[in-house]
């Protein structure tokens, strides 16, 4: 794939790729899934053996087990500084954090993470900046939430359309892999015609080679699945909260159970429930440095036992945190009893910790 691909190559090449990796992997070892399936690994985006890579629903891509989102909270423990209000503005032209989007990147790169998730115009301008040149090794989920759904002025297609086409001008991007339209947290909210304006942006996008795949991004569990029965064919992919709380539904009423039946991606946000269930501030200094990656660790290979998911996506704020979680996919994926007692208590804190903006992760122990 070329760096800068055309809008019409890519139309042509997304239903072949599609094709041909339909029977990608879906097993731990995805070297060991390659020769059962008898899919190539030459075929999985920056593949590297030591990660473990899943299909993700009917997109047909092979997505590493854990993504890179997008957020970067705490990064002034490594690169200095204060943590403002404004804290997705204030530092994006700095050299240092540019080195540390870059490095980030590029350590991901190393370890065979092919993802990367951006919902906000900092996000993407920062991502965008750091895959400059080496686009061919990640692909690129992309939100520009001030101009969708969340907004009333941005709710018209035309409206959307000129959002995503003034957003990919001023990223440099002729196209990204997966627009998922950001819909308000309680996406139960929008009326029907609301949602049918996203659906006919989403299928614009598509046609037009602008998005390879798409999809949306809701708090809102029952909704997302209502939207996913009465829309399949434009639930590409979902984007929910997923954390080390989350459990399934077994029965056909869960998410779960719809997502599988039309075959739909899905990323988990927020895995370590917005960093409550740390103990420490994330720095190389801390007191709990050790305590805390232990416990990353577990809550990914927590996440990654239940397979319906695709990967979750973990915010990182330095090369040491992607080693972390690439070592959690190779580690040992069930957790023993004191394994789960010491993540039970650690989420229970999270819980007790829990931002009063953050108060719907609570929504998200069933799905």
């Amino acid at each position: 794939m070329a760096d800068r691909i055309t809008r019409r190559e890519f139309i042509r090449d997304t239903a072949a790729a599609a094709a041909a990796l339909t029977a990608g992997l879906t097993a731990a070892n995805s070297a060991e899934a390659a020769k059962k399936t008898k899919t190539h690994t030459g075929k999985i985006l920056n593949f590297n053996p030591d990660m473990e890579y899943r299909r993700c629903g009917r997109t047909g891509l092979m997505v590493s087990a854990v993504c890179l989102g997008g957020h970067w909270k705490r990064v002034v423990r490594i690169i200095g500084g204060s943590e403002p209000e404004g804290w997705m503005t204030e530092k994006i032209d700095r050299r240092d954090f540019q080195k540390n989007r870059y490095d980030v990147v590029t350590r991901c790169i190393e370890r065979g993470i092919n993802y990367v998730d951006a919902c906000c115009r900092e996000e993407i301008l920062a991502y965008a900046k750091a895959l400059k040149g080496r686009r061919d090794k990640m692909y690129f989920g992309y939100s520009w939430h001030i101009w969708e759904s969340r907004f009333e002025q941005w709710r018209p297609r035309k409206k959307l359309r000129e959002g995503l086409d003034q957003g990919l001008k001023e990223a440099g991007l002729d196209y990204v892999d997966l627009w998922r339209i950001s819909l308000l947290v309680d996406s139960s909210q929008h009326s029907k015609a609301d949602v049918e304006e996203a659906v006919a942006a989403l299928d614009w996008a598509k046609k037009t080679g602008r998005a390879r795949f798409i999809g949306i991004s809701s708090h809102d569990r029952p909704h997302i699945k209502k939207l996913i029965e009465t829309y399949p064919e434009q639930m590409d992919v979902i984007l929910t909260p997923y954390t080390a709380k989350t459990k399934l539904v077994t029965d056909e009423s869960g998410l779960w159970a719809t997502l599988k039946k039309y075959d739909v991606g899905w990323f988990g946000i927020k895995p370590f429930a917005s960093n409550s269930v740390f103990k420490g501030d994330s720095s190389p200094s801390s007191r709990y440095f050790e305590e805390d990656n232990r416990i990353a660790r577990l809550a990914i290979r927590y996440i990654l036992c239940n397979p319906a998911i695709t990967a979750p996506m973990p915010g990182l704020i330095s090369v040491q945190q992607v080693d972390n979680v690439a070592r959690a996919v190779k580690e040992r994926r069930e957790l023993d009893l004191k394994e789960t007692a010491d993540l039970n208590l650690a989420m229970e804190r999270a819980w007790a910790n829990l931002p009063a903006d953050y108060q719907w992760l609570k929504d998200w122990e069933y799905v």
